[in-house]
């Protein structure tokens, strides 16, 4: 099952089934501050693959895709957890995950162009991701029961202002840009995704491949990664997980490669869809 976000012309937004190429309403999104349909649905759990329709279907070309999630409650990143950009960054492999949090201001649609202030940031770069949605409240939780809590997959771009994050001696500001954290185009369930360490992630910059890797590069899997931070941290329903990028960041190459005014970048993710973000300042 996929599961989306929309937005129709008359500007409701719903969360919808994707399927036969018609996004088919299930629940509306209330007009209010850090209301979020999915999340909730997630949290209260719904059956939503049998929900009964709240408005007509609709071709997918005629509704705005948004981020799947609105308002979770939090986005944690894993850093470095690819065994060939640890090689191309020339960094040491971490012990365990290196974890760090956007916050929800940094979501942004599929394809939706993300807006950064001119003067900002002089080093944008790109990471394409496989990201995790949680489906249940998990609290320490051991590796081997960790993907029974999972909702379903999806892609992110982790956009980052290097010099931003390497200025401040911690990652926040950097990693927190308004727009920051492109998600979707939907959520996939684990039944129709499959094994999640053997997908093909990749981006693209105006149309040449700038990232082309697998989750089988992955240092930590998924089920290690929401063991760990369960030790420390209550995972909720609706949180999200960035699971690290594979080598081909800007950063790492040489020459280095920034994102200027303008560019157009895709992350595609083998068995979930692509994102595809034009980069402006101003």
């Amino acid at each position: 099952m996929r599961i989306a976000r929309v937005r129709r012309g008359d500007g409701k937004i719903f969360v919808a089934r994707v399927q036969d190429g018609l996004a088919v309403p299930v629940a509306e999104q209330r007009p209010a501050f850090m209301a979020d349909a999915l999340r909730d649905l997630i949290a209260d759990g719904a059956a939503i693959a049998t929900l009964e329709p709240v408005a007509p279907a609709l071709p997918l070309a005629e509704v705005t895709l948004l981020s799947p999630l609105a308002a979770p409650q939090k986005i944690v990143c894993i850093g470095l957890n690819y065994a060939d950009h640890i090689r191309e960054t020339g960094l040491e492999a971490p012990q365990r995950p290196l974890a760090f949090v956007k916050t929800a201001h940094t979501l942004a649609g599929p394809y939706e162009e993300i807006v950064i202030p001119e003067g900002a940031t002089g080093q944008l770069d790109w990471e394409a991701e496989l990201a995790v949605v949680i489906g249940s409240a998990a609290r320490d939780v051991s590796p081997a029961r960790a993907l029974e809590h999972v909702f379903g997959y999806t892609a992110a771009n982790d956009l980052s202002a290097r010099d931003a994050q390497f200025a401040d001696g911690q990652w926040f500001r950097g990693k927190n840009f308004d727009g920051f954290c492109p998600l979707g185009p939907w959520i996939v369930t684990p039944d129709e995704l499959g094994d999640p360490h053997s997908l093909a992630v990749g981006a693209r910059v105006n149309g040449e491949t700038v990232q082309d890797g697998s989750t089988k590069e992955m240092i930590f899997g998924v089920g290690e990664i929401v063991s760990y931070l369960s030790r420390y941290l209550t995972l909720h329903p609706g949180d999200v997980i960035a699971t690290g990028t594979p080598h081909g960041v800007g950063m790492g190459r040489s020459p280095q490669l920034w994102l200027k005014d303008g560019d157009v970048v895709e992350v595609e993710i083998e068995g979930i869809g692509t994102l595809r973000n034009t980069v402006r300042f101003a």
